[in-house]
């Protein structure tokens, strides 16, 4: 058992190994991972378009992948396409619908659904409420009648919050029931990037009620640079990269055939260890997240009080009147790994625009650190980052009190 939050063990400030809590920024591949690619670098290395056996190989078990995965989504093989990432497959999903088209994405989503929405002459990025929940009455009174698509994110990277997807789902089919009724004919799409959520939660596209879902196998303990896009029966999809037309025409380009073989093992693993870590983390995080809260009474946790409507392995939480980047460069001089938000606005320095989205004071964002925990995280290593995190955030607070 873990200690009592209020009596976290003494360690040193510094520790032997380094204790990486950043897995919403990436993970390490499985050991299973890497022995499934290893043979698709030099033994099965054949192109997949090529004609000769080793290539009808290559392409066989591509295709094997591909329904191995479509299995995992209760999908059908043949709607998956593969991309090079989540950002690749958000793009692709923005670009299902006429270019004069509205569409719609909460204010939280990642940057490569939100650059997408902004770069349109009709785009509109939905509030949240203070913990980042979009509310299904807030969606409906969004929607026009050339709204073609919504986007949101199953589970947000940087506060945790998980979307009530489903009940969203009935706010686009309410929509679809009024536009046939009125003898309108422009589709509505929900697409959802279940990137992050991928490695705790079902990706089940019937219970989900999504149309298009993104998903990377970075965030699973999968290769970088290999994502897909699910998309139903009946969307067409409109390449972004065009040349010898792989992927049916939607994704050219030489497949990645190790990644996608990655990403396939990744994905089977995830599943067989998803109750169990999701139980594990929770615990090790609500510790962690206790434990932070009795030692600093002003601390602040940015995102969804109930377990159920936050990710089992991520902790936001803020320092007031400290500058998350000197505790973040402090940490890392003493070997704990932790980010300030979502990796692609932290490599900025910027003001994340998930936090101003949920009202955040200029104080909360400038102290805020995301903590990601995962497989490879241990009791002791959290105990011990608890110690050193206390002990950092003391003496920034002596060192700010005395200038």
């Amino acid at each position: 058992m873990l200690g009592t939050p209020s009596h976290p063990m003494q360690v040193p400030m510094t520790v032997d190994e380094p204790i990486y809590l950043d897995y919403a920024a990436a993970t390490p591949v499985d050991e299973q991972v890497l022995e499934a690619m290893s043979p698709y670098f030099s033994q099965c290395f054949a192109n997949p378009s090529a004609s000769y056996a080793p290539a009808r190989k290559a392409r066989a078990d591509v295709e094997d992948a591909r329904t191995r995965i479509a299995h995992l989504m209760g999908a059908k093989s043949a709607n998956i396409v593969f991309t090079a990432g989540a950002t690749e497959a958000n793009n692709l999903a923005l670009a299902a619908v006429a270019p004069d088209a509205h569409v719609i994405a909460s204010a939280i989503e990642h940057e490569s659904v939100r650059a997408c929405v902004m770069a349109r002459e009709a785009g509109t990025l939905l509030p949240v409420s203070a913990e980042g929940l979009v509310s299904a009455e807030a969606l409906a009174r969004a929607i026009r009648p050339d709204t073609e698509l919504v986007s949101i994110a199953l589970a947000n990277g940087e506060i945790g919050t998980i979307q009530p997807l489903r009940e969203l789902s009935h706010v686009i089919a309410d929509e679809r029931k009024r536009r046939l009724a009125a003898g309108e004919t422009r589709p509505i799409y929900l697409h959802t990037d279940a990137s992050q959520a991928a490695a705790l939660r079902t990706l089940n596209v019937s219970s989900l009620g999504a149309d298009l879902v993104t998903v990377s196998a970075a965030k699973m303990h999968g290769p970088k640079q290999v994502g897909l896009l699910w998309a139903r029966s009946g969307i067409e999809l409109r390449p972004l990269v065009c040349g010898g037309g792989q992927e049916s025409g939607l994704r050219s380009g030489t497949e990645n055939v190790a990644g996608i073989m990655g990403f396939a093992r990744a994905f089977e693993i995830a599943r067989d260890l998803r109750e169990d870590e999701s139980k594990r983390l929770r615990e090790l995080r609500n510790w962690l997240q206790g434990c932070l809260a009795d030692a600093f009474a002003d601390a602040v946790v940015t995102g969804p009080v109930r377990d159920a409507q936050r990710l089992d392995n991520l902790l936001h939480i803020s320092f007031p009147g400290l500058l998350a980047r000197r505790l973040v460069i402090s940490l890392d001089q003493q070997g704990v790994y932790v980010g300030t938000g979502s990796a692609c606005a932290a490599s900025k320095m910027t003001v994340s625009p998930v936090l101003e989205a949920v009202g955040a004071t200029p104080a909360t964002c400038e102290g805020s650190l995301r903590i990601t925990l995962g497989r490879e995280t241990t009791r002791e290593q959290v105990e011990r980052a608890a110690c050193i995190i206390i002990e950092t955030v003391n003496a920034e607070r002596q060192r700010v009190g005395g200038c």
